[in-house]
C-alpha cells in the first residue's frame, strides 16, 4: 500500500451551515478516533483569528510585516492537518466527515517534493 501525504487547510465560508457546539465536537471527535485508529491523520491543529495573524513578504531584500491578510479576504484559515492516504479521494471522503466540511471549506493539497529533490 502506497500512500501520498496531504495537507489539509480548514477555511470558513460564509455559505457553511452553523453547529451546535455539542454536534460540532462529537463529529470532530468521532473523525480524528477513526483517523487515528486508521492510521491516516498525522498532526493538525486550529489556528488563531485574523486579528493575530502577520503577512510577510522580503522585497529589494527588506523584510516587510505587517498585520493579518488584505480587507479583501473572504475566508479564513481556521486550521490544518496532515494526512496519509492512499489517494486523494480517499482523503477527501475521510475530511467529508469533519465539522468543517459542514461549517466553512476544506481544501486538501498533496505535498511533493522540491525540484532539486526529484533525483534523490
Amino acid at each position: 500500500m502506497t500512500t501520498q501525504q496531504y495537507l489539509v487547510i480548514h477555511l470558513t465560508d460564509a455559505t457553511g451551515a452553523t453547529l451546535p457546539q455539542d454536534e460540532d465536537r462529537r463529529m470532530l471527535e468521532s473523525w480524528a478516533q477513526e483517523g487515528s485508529d486508521a492510521g491516516t491523520l498525522s498532526l493538525g491543529a486550529p489556528v488563531a483569528g485574523r486579528d493575530r495573524a502577520k503577512s510577510v513578504v522580503v522585497r529589494d531584500g527588506r523584510a516587510i510585516v505587517t498585520d493579518g491578510p488584505f480587507p479583501e479576504f473572504k475566508e479564513w484559515f481556521a486550521g490544518y492537518d496532515l494526512l496519509e492516504a492512499e489517494s486523494i479521494d480517499d482523503a477527501a471522503a475521510y475530511m467529508a466527515k469533519h465539522p468543517t466540511a459542514v461549517l466553512g471549506r476544506i481544501l486538501i493539497l498533496p505535498t511533493v517534493s522540491l525540484p532539486w529533490e526529484a533525483g534523490d
